[in-house]
């Protein structure tokens, strides 16, 4: 079976993550993965159907680094009515296999299971441990899945490296290419308002205490506030290996020029403004909002969901001052209450999986141009971060997909990738496994 084949039956076996513990079905994922492999590996089940499948091969020198290989199986929801074609059904047209998961990152799954087979079958012999590990709930934040086994398996999934997403499309500049490579992923602090009142006939509201008011105008203060801005070292070493001009560079990295640099870009490029925006500000971005009980009652209660990003130096109390400021007068009426606190992540550059990875792409894409790049997303890699491990995300895209488009098709309609892509990200694998358990 190709990586493609593999590709498309990942797709099929909807592991749909709506964050309740009896969604996933990592299960059949697991099994595909056990009969494209040919040999069992540990199966770990923390509720009924929520599998991670992994394999540790013990390497041949016992004093050299050791690396892992964790993509993830599951997919986030999807509304068909959005999409030209079946999500499941894993079509190929003109040469783009769509599907939920197809960039998301079961296109990362699939590559890398076919480059590590050669090994868990025992036809190679890694020179460090080689830990792979297909892990389950990863778009709900691990907990039945990478979160669990670090926290309750590390002597099993410990690695000195490690390789799992965000795989981006290559940025073309001029005459230069450059892939991007993860190095690490802002904070999540997701949280809850809450706002309280007191209920009454609606048909009075003159002076009432009116719950859904208080986060209405709390909302408003937090979305129109401006967003704190930082020029982080990150980004700074992601700018400047673009081949940009001079004048290019110095917008995007001077503090004062930013934002009219970003509504500049967006005039033409909305996805890469997008994603440039996140890359270098703080971002609120409130998706749930629920409150009263009926039409002419006051709301007693109001509830508001709200994601927040944060960058290397913005941390809780960062956030929580931001958003007291933000809400002015509406702040003494809004209790905010953490729901997920993660701190940002980023591991270094110039290490031997780095040089790994970078022969890997000058072998097949003829450069060494690497741009140590910082996700917006959250990734299982920040539980290995943690515990000291180097992580980092790549793949090899064609040239018929290019970086915003991507960046537009993540948990997007008719998410898709080429074939090619596909098997040229197995390629890199297959030439980074060699070059880092080969390097002296």
């Amino acid at each position: 079976m190709s990586p493609v084949s593999l590709l498309q039956e990942l797709i099929r076996n909807q592991c749909v993550n709506d964050g309740s513990p009896d969604s996933g079905h990592e299960v059949r994922s697991v099994r595909t993965l056990v009969d494209f492999i040919g040999v069992e590996g540990e199966v770990f089940e923390p509720v009924p159907g929520r599998q991670s499948l992994v394999y540790r091969v013990p390497g041949h020198d016992p004093g050299a680094p050791s690396l892992a290989l964790v993509p993830h199986l599951d997919v986030v929801p999807v509304d068909p009515a959005g999409w030209s074609r079946d999500p499941f059904e894993a079509e190929i047209d003109d040469g783009y296999v769509y599907g939920r998961g197809a960039v998301d990152m079961l296109n990362v799954t699939a590559a890398m299971v076919t480059a590590v087979r050669p090994y868990l079958i025992g036809d190679k012999k890694p020179r460090g441990d080689l830990l792979f590990a297909a892990v389950a709930d990863e778009e709900a934040g691990g907990r039945l899945g990478a979160r669990y086994l670090v926290e309750e398996h590390w002597s099993l999934v410990s690695a000195d490296y490690l390789l799992t997403e965000v795989a981006y499309p290559a940025l073309t500049v001029g005459d230069q290419r450059t892939v991007p490579v993860s190095i690490g992923e802002k904070g999540a602090y997701w949280s809850f308002l809450e706002a309280g009142g007191k209920p009454g006939h609606g048909s009075i509201p003159y002076g009432a205490d009116n719950a859904l008011e208080k986060m209405v105008l709390a909302l408003e203060g937090v979305i129109s506030a401006p967003s704190p801005a930082a020029v982080t070292e990150e980004w700074l070493g992601f700018v400047v290996e673009l081949g940009l001009d001079a004048d290019s560079v110095r917008r995007l990295t001077d503090i004062d020029q930013l934002d009219d640099e970003i509504d500049r870009i967006a005039v033409d490029d909305p996805a890469l403004a997008r994603y440039i925006h996140a890359a270098t500000h703080l971002t609120i971005s409130p998706n749930v909002i629920r409150a009263g009980t009926k039409t002419n009652v006051i709301a007693e209660r109001a509830h508001a969901e709200v994601d927040i990003r944060g960058l290397p130096g913005m941390d809780r109390a960062f956030v929580d001052a931001h958003l007291r400021k933000s809400m002015g007068n509406a702040s003494g009426h809004i209790e905010i209450t953490p729901v997920m606190d993660s701190e940002p992540t980023v591991s270094p550059v110039g290490n031997p999986l780095w040089d790994a990875i970078g022969d890997a792409v000058e072998d097949l894409d003829g450069h060494r141009n690497l741009a140590p790049t910082m996700m917006t997303v959250a990734t299982d890699a920040r539980f290995w971060r943690k515990k000291g491990t180097v992580c980092y995300g790549v793949g090899l895209f064609d040239e018929r997909m290019g970086f915003s488009e991507m960046l537009s098709l993540f948990h997007g309609h008719d998410e898709r990738v080429s074939a090619a892509s596909v098997e040229r990200t197995a390629l890199l694998y297959e030439r980074v496994l060699e070059r880092f358990f080969t390097a002296p």
